[in-house]
């Protein structure tokens, strides 16, 4: 049985995190941190500072055994609690086992075509998502993995079996580029870029597109090349950067223009790729 991991969110319905209406799980924790992430909250666990105590408006949270502790019924998610921490954490964490998160999956199953799973980084915890994943094969859902790509996963075989396929983050080629954006090299999200498409279990490939903070065109050229056969079977989803949710050096950077993701979009097209996705 796995053990208990930080699940952050569960989301009932989302139709943007894959086909069809899904359920999303978001861990918490991450082994990167990109400048323009949406979702800070969700990038390191709780160091038990006690900043979000003293600062929640409705008492919801307390300090207990030296931890924080968080009561749901009372929390009115305002996310004054998130906003105060110094460490880009939350303190609104379930830890759950692969069971008891597939039973708050399950209700449900009859209004959803599948799970995905996100973070922070899903792949921090292979052990739950597969047995998380056996469960909701069981139930008829589909599985998705959304990822930044930085675990290899030529070594999670097994987990790869139970998934439907991976939405890859590509958020630069040049390795330069990805320690400025992130703080860590673009190695092995390379590396897992031409083993899932090998595997053709690569659901979703996605290329941030920002003003000055990464090359998107450079991703879309070198994604190309190392797909080569495989381009027009890749389905590429350029995303457009927007501040909402980013905090820190990126918070007040400007969203590319119309033009620019045009022209992404039209090289993309020219490379091969048979289904390219503007968000």
């Amino acid at each position: 049985m796995s053990a208990h991991v930080p699940i952050n969110n569960i989301i009932p319905f989302s139709l943007v995190d894959g086909p069809g209406a899904r359920c999303s799980v978001f861990v918490q924790g991450c082994n990167i941190h990109c400048a323009y992430c949406h979702n800070p909250e969700t990038q390191r666990l709780c160091v038990r500072c006690g900043v979000c105590v003293e600062s929640c408006p409705v008492g919801a949270l307390k300090m207990a055994c030296g931890t924080v502790e968080w009561n749901p019924a009372t929390c009115v998610r305002c996310d004054t609690c998130i906003h105060v921490c110094p460490h880009r954490s939350s303190p609104r964490i379930l830890y759950l086992d692969a069971h008891q998160t597939f039973e708050r999956v399950s209700s449900y199953a009859p209004f959803i075509r599948g799970v995905t799973c996100s973070g922070g980084e899903c792949m921090l915890y292979p052990e739950f998502l597969s047995e998380f994943f056996s469960l909701c094969r069981g139930a008829g859902l589909g599985c998705l993995i959304d990822s930044n790509g930085t675990v290899d996963f030529s070594e999670h075989e097994s987990l790869l079996a139970l998934s439907d396929g991976v939405m890859l983050d590509l958020k630069c080629w040049d390795d330069a580029w990805f320690v400025s954006l992130t703080g860590k090299d673009g190695v092995a999200v390379r590396k897992n870029l031409a083993f899932l498409a090998e595997q053709n279990k690569l659901a979703e490939l996605r290329v941030i597109v920002t003003e000055g903070w990464n090359d998107p065109e450079d991703a879309v050229r070198g994604a190309a090349d190392v797909l080569r056969e495989r381009t027009a079977a890749t389905r590429l989803r350029l995303m457009r950067f927007r501040r909402f949710g980013v905090r820190g050096k990126m918070e007040n950077a400007p969203s590319p223009s119309d033009e620019r993701m045009d022209g992404i979009e039209a090289l993309a097209r020219s490379l091969g790729f048979g289904t390219v996705v503007v968000s």
